[in-house]
């Protein structure tokens, strides 16, 4: 199994229709079986992420890799996985394909349409949703309704083709590992990814997403605190551990029961060159992170560095504060990184406070978060961007 037949369709990608190609470049990708289908997109511990099955993706025609390659971009913009809530799954898949297939060229002929179902074009998923799902008969206990097993199985969607036919263009099972990531942190992150691949493609967007991508881009400012809130929160590691205080859901009171906790371990580091030298900055953080794992099972270690590491600090949630360090001249961005791939356990994400200007990694695999000063530059196309404003 290989990347090959995908990085073939991105490069027709970035000559033919560049930002959708610059946007696959900004993923992480992954092989996997994906139950038939060629791929999917989905974001986990907010990080987008496309999932590629070779073996299916290898025997699309070009055009259809392209056009599939564009779908699931087109599903991302839309956080689609992340405006499903209590909805059906199956009739929510289809809606999402409704919304936006007739915008896309070169989709295969199955391809969902609004018009299989005798539904107009231009629709929102919600709204696709609302006129797929009929709305429960209260009024007749005796009649059949929504709730029949055989609907209820393949949901009111399968109507439009019959059941058999009804499929999505690409793996939407997937979409559950979205919900590990609150809504505005994966916004913060798409719209990191549709910044760079804005500037990747010289500004020019297809104008079947312009509307979105530029809703995306000029959104209400989300607060930092919060960005930096939900980051920290998706990075807790899930353990288990016994205690009396909860009944064990088997054995009642004669077995501890299980409690899960989080644990936190983190690597946070400080640029120390004098463009980041701001005490109210450096201060705002520290409270903040402080106030954040304070109370948690929790460890992070603190690299304060420039063209090295030049102090490290470890302080767990119940410590009293982050030391303030000093430091000066060139910055290199890179040895917090190397530091990181030698920790055991190594870190389950990256805060790094700086103003962008020094080199980095081509690639990362750590989840990480880039918390910029004012006018501070992100330095690499991958991990999310935060900026402080104080």
């Amino acid at each position: 199994m290989s990347f090959d037949a995908l990085e073939n369709a991105v490069v027709r990608l970035l000559r033919e229709r560049p930002f959708y190609g610059h946007f696959i470049l900004n993923l992480r990708r992954e092989l996997r079986a994906l139950h038939g289908k060629a791929a999917g997109v989905t974001l986990r511990d907010g990080i987008p992420i496309l999932a590629v099955d070779p073996a299916c993706f290898d025997l699309l025609p070009t055009g259809e890799q392209k056009a599939l390659l564009e779908h699931v971009v087109t599903h991302l913009l839309h956080l689609h996985m992340l405006r499903r809530k209590e909805r059906n799954l199956h009739d929510w898949d289809i809606a999402c394909d409704l919304a936006i297939n007739p915008a896309l060229d070169g989709l295969p002929e199955d391809a969902l349409q609004p018009g299989d179902y005798g539904l107009e074009d231009g629709l929102s998923a919600e709204e696709y949703y609302s006129l797929l799902v009929p709305p429960f008969d209260t009024g007749n206990l005796d009649g059949s309704g929504y709730g029949e097993a055989e609907q209820a199985e393949r949901g009111a969607g399968g109507e439009g083709r019959g059941a058999a036919s009804v499929a999505t263009l690409d793996e939407h099972a997937i979409w559950s590992d979205a919900d590990s990531t609150p809504a505005a942190l994966a916004e913060e992150a798409i719209r990191t990814v549709a910044r760079e691949s804005l500037r990747g493609s010289d500004g020019e967007t297809p104008a079947e997403i312009r509307d979105i991508v530029g809703s995306l881009l000029s959104p209400s400012p989300i607060p930092w605190r919060q960005i930096l809130r939900q980051f920290v929160a998706t990075a807790g590691r899930t353990g288990r551990t016994t205690t009396w205080m909860r009944e064990h859901r088997r054995f009642s009171h004669d077995t501890p029961g299980i409690r899960k906790r989080r644990r936190l371990n983190l690597l946070v580091g400080i640029d120390v060159s004098d463009s980041t030298n701001i005490v109210e900055l450096r201060e705002a953080f520290a409270r903040e992170l402080l106030q954040i794992t304070r109370g948690r099972e929790s460890r992070i270690t603190v690299l304060y560095a420039n063209s090295r590491i030049q102090h490290i600090d470890c302080f767990s949630g119940s410590s009293p504060g982050i030391q303030r360090y000093d430091g000066g001249g060139f910055t290199d961005l890179r040895p917090v990184f190397d530091h990181a791939r030698t920790m055991r356990p190594p870190p389950a994400a990256v805060i790094y406070l700086t103003d962008g200007i020094g080199p980095t990694p081509e690639k990362m695999e750590f989840p990480t978060l880039w918390v910029l000063t004012g006018d501070g530059e992100k330095p690499a196309p991958w991990g999310i961007e935060m900026r402080m404003e104080i």
